[in-house]
């Protein structure tokens, strides 16, 4: 699978068109403001081309989870604020609590060629998550032309990224979904050699398939974060406190088993930082001592892979020629408990070899600690990317229509 085997926003004509592009600006906020604008940034090249091409360019995205429908602290107004700075031109946002209702039908009436306008969360109709017809056509009603640019939500077969599809006769994917394919694609199915595969994240059962799948791909399978310790569980020992999915321990056994019968590596920690219990808040000032993977006190928690570790895991990134890593190496929101994510975010930004993150916390690890202009790709989905490393198809991406 070289590529995506997709309409592309290169292949289309939108002049005069009316453009409905799902983008992901799921973003964080905090007291109104957005904290992190890499999803809008993100979006910019497909919005640039559809402008430059003289679309009438309508962007929809969900925010946050809704419970009971409109509620104004998921709104997506400052990310039309945060777009109109980026982009250096009105984007108008239509503040719609049906989202497809009389203002927006309004405000994209009134559209000239190379306008933008951004609807309301997605979310705020509870069809779009039960991906129910009447809101698919709702949004159809509104587009000669939809356009799939949120990797992020491509997992999940809503309203705004697969129902809509049915109802709208030329679909496309943007730029950022055939970067993120190409690149996850070809980490996957055809990967340069040695592959290096990092996983890490609390729960194990998160990463099942993915462990699984990744073990047949690559050539170097390395385990941290909170599911080593279930791993290490697996091979007979005392864990402490640690987090442990007890449900989940012969599945490690068999995952250690399936990796020496195919002849692949599969590291976990040599060492691990322990403490006596969770940072309470996250970024608390905490006591740790490092210990031996096989010396974890029986009344003391592991949060972080200690020194050997992290210049084991470096090595094995040295010799690689594709690195994809999904999931942080220990309790990263605190300063003291960051140190093996940033070893391992290091140890990829001195490689040479193709380096891909794997969305969710390991993205806004490398971003938070400086590191993210030496990947090679940040992927913008972590539930996605996950998915895609799995194997699966994504319905955002089966739901556009193939090259001829």
């Amino acid at each position: 699978m070289a590529g995506l085997n997709k309409v592309s926003v290169d292949d289309i004509n939108v002049k005069g068109k009316r453009v409905l592009v799902r983008v992901d600006f799921n973003v964080p906020l905090k007291d109104g403001k957005i904290t992190n604008d890499n999803r809008i940034v993100a979006a910019l090249p497909t919005i640039k081309k559809l402008v430059a091409d003289g679309g009438k360019v309508i962007l929809c995205s969900h925010l946050g989870k809704p419970k009971n429908g409109p509620e104004d602290k998921f709104s997506l107004a400052p990310c039309a604020v945060r777009l109109s700075e980026l982009l250096g031109k009105e984007v108008k946002f239509a503040k719609d609590d049906d989202v497809v209702g009389a203002n927006a039908r309004a405000a994209v009436a009134a559209m000239a060629d190379g306008d933008v306008i951004l609807l309301e969360n997605t979310r705020f109709r509870k069809e779009e998550t039960k991906n129910i017809e009447s809101f698919s056509k709702d949004l159809a009603s509104i587009a000669d032309v939809f356009v799939m640019d949120a990797f992020g939500s491509s997992h999940r077969a809503h309203c705004s990224t697969v129902g809509v599809t049915e109802f709208v006769k030329e679909t496309a994917v943007g730029y950022l979904m055939q970067k993120e394919i190409e690149y996850l694609g070809n980490a996957v199915e055809n990967p340069v050699r040695p592959f290096v595969a990092i996983l890490g994240g609390a729960k194990v059962a998160d990463k099942l398939a993915v462990i699984s799948n990744l073990l047949e791909k690559c050539d170097t399978l390395i385990i941290g974060g909170g599911m080593a310790y279930t791993f290490l569980k697996a091979q007979g020992l005392e864990v402490g406190t640690s987090l442990v999915d007890l449900e989940k321990v012969d599945y490690c056994k068999e995952m250690l088993a399936k990796a020496a019968s195919l002849n692949k590596k599969l590291l976990l920690p040599l060492d691990t930082v322990v403490t006596a219990s969770f940072p309470d808040p996250i970024d608390a000032p905490i006591e740790v001592t490092t210990v031996d993977a096989n010396k974890i006190p029986s009344d003391k928690m592991g949060v972080d892979i200690g020194e050997k570790t992290r210049a084991a895991f470096a090595e094995a990134v040295k010799t690689a020629k594709t690195v994809v890593w999904n999931g942080p190496m220990g309790v990263f929101e605190n300063p003291v408990l960051a140190q093996g994510t940033i070893a391992v975010a290091k140890a990829l930004a001195d490689t040479d070899a193709t380096t891909i993150i794997g969305g969710g916390d390991s993205a806004a690890a490398v971003v938070q600690l400086g590191f993210a202009d030496k990947m090679s790709h940040i992927s913008t989905g972590g539930g996605a990317s996950l998915e895609y490393l799995e194997g699966k198809v994504l319905p955002g991406v089966a739901a556009i229509a193939d090259k001829k």
